[in-house]
This record gives C-alpha cells, structure tokens and sequence, in this order.
C-alpha cells in the first residue's frame, strides 16, 4: 500500500480532521478533573483503506468503529500525539482550523509539564478551551466563572506550498457534479452542466481564493447560507484544460475517486459533443446516477 505524501496529509486534515480536548469530573485525579487530548479522524466505512493509510503514516494511534456507517482514527496519548504535531510542525495547516493546532500544541506543552494536575494550571488550560473548537461546555462554565478567554489565534499567511495539499483538501471537502437541466433551447431538451466545487465556511474565503488562483481558473459563490462560501469551476474548457490534468498529476484517495473517473468520462463526453446525441446524453444520465450520494443506492443492471 503506497504511503500518502505528507502535504496530502495536511490538506485532508485541514478539510476533516480534528484536535479535541475533553474535560471531564472524575475524583480519581487531586483536581477533580481529568483532561484527556485526542487528534481524530472519521470517515465512512467504503473509505477503511485510506484511514488505514494515515494510521500507517503516522505510525501511531488505533482505528474504531465510530457508528454504523463511519469508522474513526484517534491519537490519544501525549507521547503519541508528539509524533502529530511533528507532522504539523513540518507540514502546517492553512485553513483557520490552524488556529486548533496551535491551541492543541499548547495543551500537550502543559500536560508534558504535568501543569494539568495542579487547579493553576487546569486553569490555565480551560482558558485555551474557551477558544478551541466551540468552547467551553455548561458544566465548565459553571465549574470555572473566573477563567478569562484567551484570543483564538488567526492564519495571516494562507499560501499554498504543496500542490498535493489541494488534492488531499478536495479528497476531504471537493465535489465531481453533474447537473442535467431541462432547456427548450437544446434540441434534445436537456442542458448537462459540470461542476467542480469546493465549500467552506467564509472564514476561510482568502483559502478558497488562494486555491482558484493556484489552478488559475473558477469563481468564489455566496450561497443561501451566509456562513458559507463555495468555491466553483463550471466552465466546460477550464474542467477539460485545468481542473482534469491537475488531479490526473496530483491524484485524490479514497472512494471520492470513482467520482472523479465519472466526472472525467462526462467531461469526455462533451468535449466530443457526444453529448448533444440520445446515446451521449443517455450515458451521462447514467454516470449522474452512480456519483456522489447516488453511488450507494446505484446497482448495475
């Protein structure tokens, strides 16, 4: 099984992993509380190769099953998270979840120095919490009114280093569409637009910017919800001359894949305008309905 690069890594962390610390009530620690960090990864059951790829990277860490349908990858001890933020040192985040690392790092700092196991330093630590991830929990709210917030910290430079930190990014957070459209002007009466889009929350729209310009082609779309922005390609030349060739050189993982391969044979499709015959426009229908959400429910005659 071939290793995943290192900024693949990062670029799929940046769009799907996260750096979680809990704080629990538990008598048997002299604080009263025990604080437990944990790195984790959860996927769905069809892309089990590709966690276990990362837990063969890292070299640390153990894979459970996290629902029915999904399976999650966890780093939990201090000296296997070390390993982790090596990697991230190394190989940094560029999304704002950066911010999360460095709250996390800060956390292992303070548990190596036994800091957590005095009511000073457990302080200290529920003061980083207000600011990483959704903050703090009721419980301690109410168990620590004193402790005062710690500024969340934010990404200035968001440049792309690697381009293998986009395809492990779109094999975490891109989609392949396909859109078939009624349209009285098409002489068979449907219109096939592709699309290739990316969506993230509109703290990050520099990223998704940066992203654009790295493959030179696309446009920045606010949609319905104001917390979210997407990033999208839908120009049939551009798919053809950039987004297909770039992912053909730096190639996503994981099942997303297939519909890749599918996205590519529609784009084939069109570019011989085979699509404007029943036959070409019949075999996109089909391909349109083993993509994405569809590729469960789909069963080859």
């Amino acid at each position: 099984m071939k290793s995943l690069d290192p900024w693949f890594i990062s670029g799929f962390v940046d769009g799907e992993a996260s750096f979680i610390v809990s704080v629990a009530k538990n008598s048997k620690y002299k604080s009263g509380w025990n604080v437990k960090p944990k790195f984790q990864l959860a996927l769905h059951n069809k892309d089990a190769s590709l966690l276990i790829k990362f837990q063969q990277y890292f070299g640390v860490g153990k894979i459970y099953k996290h629902s029915v349908e999904s399976i999650q990858y966890r780093v939990e001890s201090v000296k296997e998270l070390e390993i982790i933020i090596n990697h991230f040192d190394n190989y940094p985040l560029i999304s704002q979840k950066w911010a999360d690392y460095i709250l996390f790092k800060q956390y292992i700092e303070s548990m190596k120095n036994q800091e957590h196991l005095t009511m000073s330093g457990l302080e200290k630590l529920i003061s980083l919490k207000t600011s990483l991830n959704l903050g703090l929990s009721k419980e301690l709210v109410n168990a620590f009114p004193q402790v005062v917030s710690v500024d969340r910290p934010t990404l200035m430079n968001q440049d792309i280093k690697d381009p293998m930190w986009i395809a492990g990014f779109v094999s975490a957070e891109g989609s392949y569409i396909i859109n078939i459209k009624k349209s009285s002007t098409r002489s068979l009466g449907y219109q096939i637009l592709l699309r290739f889009q990316i969506t993230q929350h509109t703290r990050d729209r520099f990223l998704l910017s940066n992203i654009l310009n790295y493959l030179d082609c696309g446009h920045l779309h606010e949609g319905k919800d104001v917390k979210f922005l997407d990033a999208i390609v839908n120009k049939i030349g551009d798919i053809n001359d950039k987004i297909i060739p770039f992912f053909m050189k730096y190639p996503i993982q994981g099942v997303k894949v297939l519909d890749f391969e599918d996205f590519k044979k529609a784009a084939e499709l069109m570019k011989t305008k085979e699509h404007l015959t029943e036959n070409g426009l019949a075999k996109i229908q089909e391909i349109k309905l083993r993509m994405n959400k569809g590729r469960d429910n789909y069963k080859e005659e």
